[in-house]
């Protein structure tokens, strides 16, 4: 049994593949499965006419500074 599905959002999965429509499961803190997940959840999220992007990592920061002094905008995390 998964910890969580998000069931029937728009996936974009970042591989450059065109968005599909699919589910996102996710296990112990992981994503553990992406497409159409058998079986159930403890929790599950209807995400039907949303995107899911599993595994995006967002970056942002209100650093706005930075863009004056750091040609490559490195990310304000150290990465």
């Amino acid at each position: 049994m998964h910890d969580i599905i998000i069931r029937n959002g728009t996936i974009v999965d970042g591989t450059g593949a065109p968005p599909f429509e699919g589910d996102v499961a996710i296990t112990a803190g992981r994503i553990s499965a992406v497409g159409q997940v058998e079986g159930c959840a403890r929790r599950e999220i209807d995400a039907r006419g949303l995107i899911v992007t599993p595994g995006f990592v967002d970056v942002h920061t209100h650093y706005d500074g930075q863009a004056t002094w750091d040609n490559q905008l490195a990310p304000a995390s150290g990465g």
